[in-house]
């Protein structure tokens, strides 16, 4: 058995194979915008090096945003593609939660970001609740630092896209927060496969026909 995840969202691409006991191989690099090239050439490698196939794919799992218009378009194009020529199960998975299952409990809130253009980010708020790891129940937005930090209180952490400016700004907001390590808080294609996993062992699959990516914005606003 055998799952594929596919993450596009943004400038970051991911690919990863996952057994469901283990990552079986994954990859990872910041792409400048040229994600229809690099995507199906880097897929082709991963697959030729962990001697998978597409009919051996138990499922795909792929990131449906928010994120950026073309590279979500780019993503789930391909993974549709795949999923609708080899009735393989498809599983869409949001940009930030792949972010958030990568880190145990600590105190406070986790606050994970990626980039949305314009110098404005995605982001939304987690909190830890036992047994189910971080979670939200909020709806991501789209905002500039400038308009996040100035209404957030108390001890918060956060993970993902997070430029040097970013780093200086939130640090000087508010002493408490935290800003976890870049190599903690990469969008690792690995765990967006452990959350399809999760998915498809509890039949919980979506419509490769109907599937679409979550846009936070009209995408002629990009």
């Amino acid at each position: 058995m055998m799952i594929l995840a596919i993450d596009t969202a943004t400038r970051w691409l991911g690919l990863a194979l996952h057994d469901g006991t283990a990552v079986v191989a994954e990859v990872g690099w910041r792409c400048l915008n040229n994600h229809t090239i690099e995507l199906t050439p880097n897929l082709q490698q991963l697959m030729h090096r962990a001697n998978v196939s597409a009919a051996d794919l138990e499922g795909i799992a792929v990131a449906m945003g928010p994120g950026s218009y073309t590279g979500l378009r780019v993503g789930l194009a391909l993974a549709k593609g795949l999923a609708l020529a080899n009735q393989t199960p498809l599983l869409g998975i949001g940009t930030l939660d792949i972010v958030a299952a990568a880190f145990g409990p600590f105190p406070g809130q986790l606050w994970v970001v990626a980039e949305a253009g314009r110098t404005r980010i995605c982001t939304v708020p987690y909190e830890w609740e036992n047994g189910r790891g971080w979670q939200t129940s909020e709806i991501p937005t789209i905002e500039s630092w400038d308009e996040l930090l100035p209404r957030l209180e108390g001890r918060i952490t956060f993970a993902g896209e997070i430029t040097a400016e970013a780093v200086r700004k939130i640090k000087a907001a508010n002493k408490t927060h935290q800003i976890a390590p870049p190599a903690a808080a990469v969008r690792r294609a690995g765990y967006l496969a452990e959350l399809g996993w999760r998915r498809l062992r509890a039949d919980d699959v979506d419509d490769a026909q109907t599937l679409a990516p979550i846009y936070l914005r009209d995408p002629a606003g990009n």
